[in-house]
């Protein structure tokens, strides 16, 4: 699966796996939401990220973009937003979220409900075979709601 680095620094607890669109990212106003640039963090979820992070989870994040530089972009915003973690994954053409996840086989999958573009079907873990999903936790979130009410204790999610 392609991605970036973002960080050589590597932890080697609990893999979890995040969407940053939508689920830790979101539009400054309704009228930018088509405007990555203009996204910011949703609540407390670069302090929430890196607490897990501290605790020895392995951060990993998706992108919903396709475009080598939004990719590169997204990249630099999480590193300047100071969200931890080592890879932004991303889909290439013809490639789907589902294979993403397959890839990684993540301990924990943490995305949004995809309610403004379709709602389940869009989600990384609705195609997804069922013995994937058994070993996967998936954890969703309202749209543009963030994480901040999961446990600070990544172990206790």
């Amino acid at each position: 699966m392609p991605y970036l680095v973002l960080s050589d620094e590597t932890n080697y607890g609990k893999k979890i796996l995040i969407f940053v669109e939508g689920t830790i990212w979101k539009p400054k106003s309704i009228l930018f939401q088509y405007s990555y640039r203009n996204y910011v963090p949703v609540g407390k979820s670069v302090e929430r990220i890196a607490n897990w992070y501290s605790q020895g989870a392995e951060i990993f994040y998706c992108t919903y973009q396709r475009d080598e530089q939004k990719i590169a972009d997204t990249a630099r915003m999480l590193r300047e937003f100071g969200y931890p973690g080592s890879r932004l994954y991303y889909r290439l053409p013809g490639q789907n979220y589902r294979e993403i996840v397959e890839a990684i086989v993540p301990d924990i999958l943490i995305e949004d409900d995809c309610y403004s573009i379709g709602g389940a079907k869009e989600m990384c873990v609705t195609n997804l075979a069922a013995a994937m999903k058994d070993h996967i936790q998936s954890i969703v979130v309202k749209e543009f709601h963030g994480i901040d009410a999961l446990s600070p204790n990544y172990l206790e999610l």
